[in-house]
Protein backbone atom coordinates (compact mmCIF):
# COMPACT_ATOMS: atom_id res chain seq x y z
CA UNK A 1 0.00 0.00 0.00
CA UNK A 2 0.97 3.46 -0.32
CA UNK A 3 0.48 6.67 1.51
CA UNK A 4 -1.87 5.49 4.07
CA UNK A 5 -3.55 7.89 6.10
CA UNK A 6 -4.69 7.08 9.63
CA UNK A 7 -3.07 3.86 10.58
CA UNK A 8 -0.01 1.35 8.95
CA UNK A 9 -0.67 -1.13 7.32
CA UNK A 10 2.75 -3.26 8.90
CA UNK A 11 -0.15 -3.53 11.52
CA UNK A 12 -2.43 -5.61 9.51
CA UNK A 13 0.38 -7.40 6.64
CA UNK A 14 -0.38 -10.43 8.40
CA UNK A 15 -4.53 -10.45 8.13
CA UNK A 16 -3.72 -9.22 4.81
CA UNK A 17 -1.91 -11.74 3.27
CA UNK A 18 -4.28 -14.66 5.13
CA UNK A 19 -7.48 -13.07 3.91
CA UNK A 20 -7.20 -11.04 0.79
CA UNK A 21 -7.58 -12.74 -2.65
CA UNK A 22 -7.55 -11.52 -6.12
CA UNK A 23 -10.45 -10.09 -8.04
CA UNK A 24 -10.90 -12.54 -11.02
CA UNK A 25 -12.31 -10.03 -13.01
CA UNK A 26 -9.50 -7.99 -12.32
CA UNK A 27 -7.20 -9.97 -13.15
CA UNK A 28 -8.52 -11.23 -16.27
CA UNK A 29 -8.35 -8.25 -17.68
CA UNK A 30 -5.08 -7.16 -16.74
CA UNK A 31 -3.82 -10.32 -18.55
CA UNK A 32 -5.05 -9.30 -21.60
CA UNK A 33 -2.74 -6.27 -21.71
CA UNK A 34 0.71 -8.59 -20.78
CA UNK A 35 2.84 -10.37 -22.52
CA UNK A 36 6.16 -12.36 -21.79
CA UNK A 37 7.91 -9.68 -23.12
CA UNK A 38 6.44 -6.95 -21.41
CA UNK A 39 7.95 -4.96 -18.23
CA UNK A 40 5.34 -4.39 -15.99
CA UNK A 41 5.20 -2.46 -11.95
CA UNK A 42 2.65 -2.69 -9.65
CA UNK A 43 2.38 -0.16 -7.70
CA UNK A 44 1.33 -0.73 -3.72
CA UNK A 45 1.60 -4.34 -4.47
CA UNK A 46 1.35 -5.42 -1.16
CA UNK A 47 2.07 -8.70 -0.10
CA UNK A 48 2.34 -9.14 -4.30
CA UNK A 49 -1.02 -11.35 -5.31
CA UNK A 50 -1.48 -9.62 -8.91
CA UNK A 51 1.53 -9.16 -9.91
CA UNK A 52 2.88 -12.53 -8.33
CA UNK A 53 -0.23 -14.04 -10.34
CA UNK A 54 0.83 -11.91 -14.01
CA UNK A 55 4.61 -13.27 -13.34
CA UNK A 56 3.39 -16.58 -13.44
CA UNK A 57 0.87 -16.89 -15.83
CA UNK A 58 2.88 -14.54 -18.69
CA UNK A 59 6.73 -14.72 -17.63
CA UNK A 60 6.30 -10.88 -17.75
CA UNK A 61 9.55 -8.59 -16.29
CA UNK A 62 7.96 -7.81 -12.93
CA UNK A 63 8.74 -5.27 -9.91
CA UNK A 64 6.56 -4.22 -7.17
CA UNK A 65 6.59 -1.53 -4.82
CA UNK A 66 5.00 -0.71 -1.87
CA UNK A 67 5.71 1.22 1.67
CA UNK A 68 5.13 -1.31 3.81
CA UNK A 69 8.21 -3.28 4.94
CA UNK A 70 5.87 -6.25 6.31
CA UNK A 71 3.83 -6.38 3.45
CA UNK A 72 7.07 -6.74 1.36
CA UNK A 73 8.37 -9.00 3.11
CA UNK A 74 5.54 -11.56 3.27
CA UNK A 75 5.60 -11.01 -0.56
CA UNK A 76 9.27 -11.89 -1.01
CA UNK A 77 8.47 -14.91 0.60
CA UNK A 78 6.35 -15.45 -1.81
CA UNK A 79 8.33 -14.87 -5.23
CA UNK A 80 11.90 -14.99 -6.16
CA UNK A 81 11.90 -13.63 -9.60
CA UNK A 82 9.61 -10.43 -8.86
CA UNK A 83 12.07 -7.11 -7.98
CA UNK A 84 9.95 -5.94 -4.53
CA UNK A 85 11.12 -2.49 -3.61
CA UNK A 86 10.51 0.00 -0.14
CA UNK A 87 9.35 2.95 -2.44
CA UNK A 88 6.61 5.56 -2.64
CA UNK A 89 3.83 5.97 -5.46
CA UNK A 90 4.44 9.47 -5.64
CA UNK A 91 8.47 9.06 -6.30
CA UNK A 92 9.29 6.19 -8.02
CA UNK A 93 12.92 5.10 -7.86
CA UNK A 94 12.58 3.60 -12.27
CA UNK A 95 14.56 5.87 -15.58
CA UNK A 96 12.15 7.38 -17.57
CA UNK A 97 10.00 5.43 -20.18
CA UNK A 98 11.60 1.99 -18.30
CA UNK A 99 7.92 0.00 -17.96
CA UNK A 100 5.37 -0.98 -20.51
CA UNK A 101 2.32 -1.42 -18.53
CA UNK A 102 2.06 0.28 -15.28
CA UNK A 103 -0.92 -0.78 -12.79
CA UNK A 104 -2.38 -0.59 -9.13
CA UNK A 105 -5.33 -1.88 -7.13
CA UNK A 106 -7.78 -0.80 -4.59
CA UNK A 107 -4.55 1.59 -4.13
CA UNK A 108 -5.38 5.30 -5.30
CA UNK A 109 -6.90 6.11 -2.09
CA UNK A 110 -4.56 5.77 -0.37
CA UNK A 111 -2.02 8.19 -2.20
CA UNK A 112 -2.16 11.70 -1.14
CA UNK A 113 -1.32 13.83 -4.46
CA UNK A 114 -2.88 12.18 -7.07
CA UNK A 115 -1.55 14.51 -9.68
CA UNK A 116 1.62 13.08 -8.77
CA UNK A 117 0.98 9.33 -8.62
CA UNK A 118 -0.03 9.93 -12.66
CA UNK A 119 2.83 12.16 -13.80
CA UNK A 120 5.83 9.29 -12.42
CA UNK A 121 3.83 6.57 -14.01
CA UNK A 122 3.61 8.72 -17.06
CA UNK A 123 7.84 9.30 -16.66
CA UNK A 124 8.28 5.34 -16.00
CA UNK A 125 5.93 4.31 -19.11
CA UNK A 126 7.26 3.85 -22.23
CA UNK A 127 5.59 5.59 -25.70
CA UNK A 128 2.27 3.85 -25.89
CA UNK A 129 2.23 2.06 -22.52
CA UNK A 130 -0.63 1.62 -20.89
CA UNK A 131 -1.58 2.24 -17.59
CA UNK A 132 -4.86 0.95 -15.02
CA UNK A 133 -6.05 2.58 -11.83
CA UNK A 134 -8.39 -0.06 -10.32
CA UNK A 135 -10.25 1.63 -7.32
CA UNK A 136 -13.98 2.51 -6.42
CA UNK A 137 -16.70 4.83 -7.79
CA UNK A 138 -19.12 6.48 -5.82
CA UNK A 139 -21.81 4.03 -6.52
CA UNK A 140 -19.72 0.88 -5.83
CA UNK A 141 -18.99 2.35 -2.27
CA UNK A 142 -22.72 2.95 -1.63
CA UNK A 143 -23.62 -1.10 -3.27
CA UNK A 144 -20.59 -2.55 -1.46
CA UNK A 145 -22.08 -6.09 -0.21
CA UNK A 146 -21.26 -7.03 2.63
CA UNK A 147 -19.38 -4.01 3.42
CA UNK A 148 -21.09 -1.38 3.25
CA UNK A 149 -24.15 -3.25 3.72
CA UNK A 150 -22.60 -4.61 7.68
CA UNK A 151 -20.71 -1.80 8.33
CA UNK A 152 -22.35 1.31 6.99
CA UNK A 153 -19.99 3.87 9.08
CA UNK A 154 -17.48 2.93 6.25
CA UNK A 155 -19.10 4.69 3.46
CA UNK A 156 -18.86 8.14 5.05
CA UNK A 157 -14.75 7.62 5.64
CA UNK A 158 -14.43 5.91 2.29
CA UNK A 159 -16.44 9.21 0.38
CA UNK A 160 -13.95 11.45 1.40
CA UNK A 161 -11.24 9.06 0.69
CA UNK A 162 -11.75 7.81 -2.12
CA UNK A 163 -11.17 10.04 -5.41
CA UNK A 164 -13.86 10.72 -8.13
CA UNK A 165 -13.52 9.22 -11.26
CA UNK A 166 -14.14 11.96 -12.67
CA UNK A 167 -11.25 13.58 -11.03
CA UNK A 168 -9.27 11.07 -11.93
CA UNK A 169 -10.07 11.44 -15.64
CA UNK A 170 -9.38 15.13 -15.81
CA UNK A 171 -6.02 14.65 -13.61
CA UNK A 172 -4.49 12.09 -16.32
CA UNK A 173 -5.84 14.32 -19.34
CA UNK A 174 -3.84 16.77 -17.94
CA UNK A 175 -0.62 14.59 -17.02
CA UNK A 176 -0.57 14.00 -21.15
CA UNK A 177 -2.93 10.76 -20.91
CA UNK A 178 -4.82 9.67 -23.91
CA UNK A 179 -7.42 7.03 -24.69
CA UNK A 180 -8.89 6.85 -21.45
CA UNK A 181 -11.30 4.21 -20.84
CA UNK A 182 -13.71 3.31 -17.49
CA UNK A 183 -14.90 0.13 -17.00
CA UNK A 184 -16.62 -2.49 -14.14
CA UNK A 185 -15.56 -5.62 -13.45
CA UNK A 186 -18.16 -7.70 -11.00
CA UNK A 187 -18.07 -10.95 -9.13
CA UNK A 188 -20.80 -12.72 -7.01
CA UNK A 189 -20.12 -15.00 -4.35
CA UNK A 190 -21.20 -16.47 -1.08
CA UNK A 191 -19.08 -15.30 2.28
CA UNK A 192 -18.91 -18.60 4.67
CA UNK A 193 -16.32 -17.07 6.95
CA UNK A 194 -15.89 -13.85 8.25
CA UNK A 195 -12.55 -13.86 9.80
CA UNK A 196 -11.46 -11.00 7.22
CA UNK A 197 -14.08 -8.92 8.67
CA UNK A 198 -13.34 -10.22 12.53
CA UNK A 199 -9.38 -9.48 11.82
CA UNK A 200 -10.05 -5.90 10.13
CA UNK A 201 -7.85 -6.79 7.14
CA UNK A 202 -10.21 -4.08 5.29
CA UNK A 203 -8.54 -0.69 5.76
CA UNK A 204 -11.91 1.05 6.69
CA UNK A 205 -12.83 -1.45 9.10
CA UNK A 206 -9.55 0.39 11.11
CA UNK A 207 -11.38 3.61 10.75
CA UNK A 208 -14.76 2.96 12.35
CA UNK A 209 -15.48 3.03 15.78
CA UNK A 210 -15.61 0.05 17.96
CA UNK A 211 -18.80 -0.05 18.75
CA UNK A 212 -19.71 0.54 15.15
CA UNK A 213 -17.41 -2.49 14.06
CA UNK A 214 -18.95 -4.97 16.68
CA UNK A 215 -22.67 -4.09 15.56
CA UNK A 216 -21.56 -4.82 11.88
CA UNK A 217 -19.76 -8.22 13.24
CA UNK A 218 -23.33 -9.56 14.99
CA UNK A 219 -24.90 -8.93 12.59
CA UNK A 220 -23.09 -10.51 9.96
CA UNK A 221 -22.79 -13.78 12.41
CA UNK A 222 -26.66 -13.27 12.88
CA UNK A 223 -27.18 -13.59 9.13
CA UNK A 224 -24.64 -16.34 8.68
CA UNK A 225 -27.00 -18.93 10.90
CA UNK A 226 -29.30 -18.77 8.16
CA UNK A 227 -26.88 -19.67 5.61
CA UNK A 228 -24.10 -18.28 3.61
CA UNK A 229 -24.16 -14.34 3.06
CA UNK A 230 -24.63 -13.70 -1.19
CA UNK A 231 -21.58 -10.87 -2.28
CA UNK A 232 -21.06 -8.83 -4.95
CA UNK A 233 -17.09 -7.62 -5.37
CA UNK A 234 -17.11 -4.41 -8.07
CA UNK A 235 -14.26 -2.90 -9.24
CA UNK A 236 -13.60 0.50 -11.43
CA UNK A 237 -11.05 -0.07 -13.93
CA UNK A 238 -9.63 3.27 -15.11
CA UNK A 239 -7.24 2.71 -18.58
CA UNK A 240 -4.60 5.30 -19.74
CA UNK A 241 -2.10 5.38 -22.80
CA UNK A 242 0.78 7.66 -23.18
Amino acid sequence: MNENIGFSFDRIARQYARYREMHPGVLRKLLIKVSKDSKVLEIGCGTGNYIIALNSLTGCQSWGIDISEEMLSTAKTRSNSICFKLSEATSLDFPDEFFDFVFSVNVIHHIKDHRRYYEEAYRVLKYKGRIVTVTDSEWILRNRRPLTLYFPETLEIDLKRYPSIEKLKDIMRNVGFYNIEEEMTEYYYYLTDIGAYREKSFSSLNLISEEAFRKGIERMEEDLKNGPIPCVSRFTMLWGEK
